[in-house]
């Protein structure tokens, strides 16, 4: 006889916890299965000295009652394991939630009948359970990570998990113990066991980041907005990236003193949480270059800490980005090696060989000890969900086999294959980037609405497709360049196990951007699923929920926030004044050796330029750069960021060149001074610090047109040696007709109607198809090689494919650079749009290969 129920959970931690009170809510049966004796989850089984969360109290706590909070007080900012498991079973006890829990009880198998439109679970302890909804509820840190070191197994003293540590605790006075692993459980643990060990000695693979707890009671300032508002407080954390409201910085390390950079860096050491430094500025953990400099400070900390010098350096982290991995919060963790019964080895220096009868042997010496310490770590993420094998779908797909080359989810909660199973905080979710709590509480929320929403509506099977789980895995690989998550190897990418599949599993585009986007799949019909009914009928709305890149899609979003009137509805002075104001709260560009403004003589008179110089010597090549703005907009300074960018990337000389305006100058004009000022920088090459020789020309936007057709120009009246060109979503003609302008007509910041107001300032309809407006419509041979960049989300995009078409089909040598998930601004707004940046270095190379090309 099997349990009939409408819901099986596996867990009982936080989540299990929450989703068999939400269940019981919505009138629904449902069995909770816990290997366990009790309630607690991650926090049943972790109980080695130290254990405590790194997210403050006030934050890890359900919000789901208000009487909850009330009837419960944490102790200090952190609490640890003892302190959350009592909470935990006082919720289990409040809600009366044991009576739906069959603890000591594992799942061994799971198989999908399709007949019965139903889950079929094995256990190790009773009877087995059939139900229609499956959700695994396991955690992502609690498969235990089993120590990989030969003579692991000979050795004949005690050893111990920190992931499974001994209900009785472990008594260490007097005893030799070595601790293996530095990771958050072994530097939480390690000052302790320093504390009652007659010696300690730890071997240490990797160093990690890690900064001072700081424990004491919850911070006054988060306590006083609990207590003015909390149902405010925590709407607001369920929007925040990390579900925990926190100001966020808005200067960048360049625009800071190092006098200011060292003052934020203090405050955030000094705050004894993990955000205090994240948020120092605004590039902090996003970029290379900001990082560096925080990360640097860090290790000055320990250098300044450990009093032996080669311990310090040993504990300083070289070899990633500070918040690739998970920073750890510590209590004495670093003074820990001042103390004379303390060493440290560096397991870069002397790996271990084997473990011995008697202790351990390195590369360069024994080491005798009483007892070993195990602190490996997990197997995160999917390890808890695959230790349920066989865990079978539909067709009998094994989960192993459909996750052998990493893990694929739509919306971290559901697998295609799999009807009717959900994972909670599952990998291509925000779960260990996030305050669990918050993250947990959103994803029951959903789980049981989809669940009683099927009910109400005749529905009994849910599944994924396969599009929409491909297009969340991009949109997920997509949010890592928004982060250094990529550059560390850490159990978020599975590095940390043997022959697992290599992958930033968490999604990192923020919690509360992802609760919008699981809300905007219910309110778009269920996208991306199939449902199903009990006669076998079912209701498909296959497709994508997220096509832009995630921060295109934010600033979209905050842009919509705005309302602003349209550009075409100002007339062109109100629209200038208005972008000049626009432009004054971007970020500012990054330092460049130096900057200089000038006027060159144009076709119709003086024309300004500014001129951005690497920091390198020279002299260099040099581009020559017209910028956007549809003939109508902009300046010789209105692209500022992007050559900033170009120059510190390609290590050439940018001029960007002005050129005279629509209304007051019509076509011809912009062609003409594109056309004067390239001659003029080929002639003064040398006078402004550039290389004599062939240049380069870009152009975006209206001003990859001024560019391209500067091209053609030079080709035909000659003044010019042009080595190659870079047109940055170009304008190359002007026929309206094309997909991508009624694909994209609006919504993506340049719109159709901006467009035609565009043309209509600039160009009459009858000088339209003069190749000098429309370089498509012109001869084409003979033009030097091309980059042209074109955005998936653009009215242009398709004139700028047929230009690049056109050319190669005329003989020339182009290649394409087709921008997935951007608009027409992404790749010019530098450090706003960081997915932008390898498309960036991409068109930085490709003009410096133009260059170099022609001086061979």
């Amino acid at each position: 006889m099997n349990q009939d129920v409408d819901v099986a959970v596996v867990g009982a931690g936080f989540s299990g916890l929450y989703l068999l009170h939400r269940l019981r809510q919505a009138g629904l049966s449902a069995i909770a299965l816990e290997t366990g004796d009790d309630v607690g989850g991650t926090w049943y089984w972790n109980r080695y000295p130290g254990a405590r969360c790194d997210v403050p109290t006030t934050d890890y706590t359900f919000s789901f009652d208000p009487a909850l909070e009330d009837a419960w007080t944490w102790s200090e900012k952190y609490a640890t394991q003892p302190e959350i498991l009592a909470y935990l079973r006082f919720v289990a006890d409040r809600y009366d939630l044991r009576r739906s829990i069959r603890f000591a009880t594992t799942v061994t198998t799971a198989a999908w009948d399709d007949t019965a439109q139903r889950w079929q679970l094995g256990t190790n302890n009773g009877t087995p359970v059939s139900c229609r909804f499956y959700v695994m509820a396991s955690g992502c840190l609690s498969a235990p990570k089993p120590p990989e070191i030969e003579g692991a197994k000979d050795f004949a003293g005690p050893t111990y998990l920190t992931s499974r540590w001994p209900h009785e605790g472990v008594d260490f006075t007097g005893k030799r113990v070595a601790v293996i692993g530095t990771g958050s459980s072994g530097i939480q643990a390690i000052p302790l066991i320093a504390q009652q060990a007659a010696h300690l000695t730890v071997f240490q693979r990797t160093p990690n980041f890690s900064i001072p707890a700081l424990n004491g009671p919850a911070p006054a300032a988060t306590v006083a907005l609990l207590e003015r508002d909390r149902a405010a407080y925590r709407e607001k954390a369920r929007w925040t990236p990390v579900g925990m409201p926190r100001q966020r910085p808005a200067e960048y390390s360049w625009q800071l003193s190092e006098a200011e950079r060292r003052e934020r860096f203090e405050r955030g050491w000094m705050s004894g949480e993990l955000g205090g430094l994240s948020t120092a500025w605004a590039d902090a953990v996003s970029d290379v270059d900001g990082n560096a400099l925080l990360s640097e400070m860090i290790r000055g900390k320990i250098r300044d800490t450990v009093t032996d010098p080669a311990t310090a350096e040993a504990l300083c982290p070289q070899d990633h980005p500070f918040g690739s991995k998970r920073p750890c919060l510590d209590t004495g963790y670093y003074d820990t090696y001042n103390r004379p019964n303390v060493k440290l080895v560096d397991l870069r220096r002397e790996p271990i060989a084997t473990i011995t009868k008697s202790g351990i042997r390195t590369a360069k010496a024994n080491y005798d000890v009483d007892a070993i310490v195990f602190a490996t770590g997990f197997d995160a993420m999917t390890g808890a969900v695959l230790a349920v094998h066989p865990m079978t779908g539909r067709g009998g797909m094994k989960l192993a086999d459909a996750w052998a080359d990493g893990p694929k989810t739509y919306l971290g909660l559901t697998v295609a294959g799999f009807p009717n199973l959900f994972l909670v905080t599952g990998p291509g979710s925000p779960s260990v980037l996030a305050n669990m709590a918050v993250a947990i509480e959103q994803h029951v929320d959903w789980i049981v609405d989809r669940i009683t929403g099927m009910r109400d509506a005749g529905h009994t099977t849910i599944e994924a497709t396969e599009t929409a789980q491909a297009g969340w895995s991009r949109h997920v690989a997509d949010c890592t360049g928004l982060t250094l998550h990529r550059l560390a190897n850490t159990w978020y990418t599975g590095a940390n196990m043997r022959g697992k599949a290599r992958g930033v599993m968490p999604y990192t585009g923020g919690l509360g951007a992802y609760r919008g986007i699981c809300d905007e799949v219910v309110r778009r019909d269920m996208l991306g699923f199939r449902l199903g009914d009990a006669s076998g009928n079912t209701t498909c709305n296959d497709g994508e929920v997220v096509r832009l890149q995630p921060d295109v899609r934010l600033l979209l979003a905050e842009m919509a926030k705005l309302n602003l009137p349209a550009m075409e509805s100002l007339g062109a002075d109100a629209a200038r004044a208005f972008t000049i104001q626009a432009r004054a709260s971007r970020p500012a560009g990054r330092p460049v050796g130096e900057i200089t403004d000038g006027t060159l003589p144009g076709a119709g008179g003086p024309l300004r330029y500014r001129l951005y110089r690497p920091a390198t010597p020279g002299p260099h090549g040099v581009v020559v750069y017209f910028h956007a703005g549809g003939w109508v907009l902009g300046s010789h300074d209105s692209d500022d960021p992007l050559c900033r960018d170009l120059c510190r990337r390609s290590d050439m000389l940018v001029i960007s060149v002005d050129y005279r305006h629509a209304p007051e100058h019509r076509f011809p004009a912009a062609a003409e001074d594109g056309y004067a000022a390239v001659r003029w920088v080929a002639q003064h090459a040398a006078q402004i610090g550039g290389r004599p020789g062939p240049l380069v020309v870009a152009g975006y936007s209206a001003g990859g047109n001024v560019a391209a057709v500067t091209c053609q120009l030079v080709r035909d009246r000659g003044g010019a040696e042009i080595a190659g060109q870079l047109l940055l979503c170009p304008v190359t003609d002007h026929d309206f007709t094309r997909p991508s302008y009624s694909e994209n007509a609006q919504g993506y910041h340049l719109t159709k109607a901006m467009m035609h107001w565009f043309w209509d300032l600039y160009c009459s309809p009858a000088d339209r198809s003069d190749p000098r407006a429309s370089p498509l419509r012109g001869e084409l041979t003979g033009l030097p090689p091309a980059l042209v960049v074109t955005c998936e989300f653009d009215p242009l995009r398709d004139e700028g494919i047929a230009y690049a078409e056109a050319l190669a089909a005329a003989g020339v040598e182009v290649s394409q650079l087709r921008a997935r998930g951007h608009i027409h601004t992404s790749l010019a707004m530098v450090d706003v749009i960081i997915t932008g940046v390898a498309a960036r270095e991409q068109m930085a190379r490709a003009i410096r290969r133009f260059a170099e090309r022609r001086i061979r």
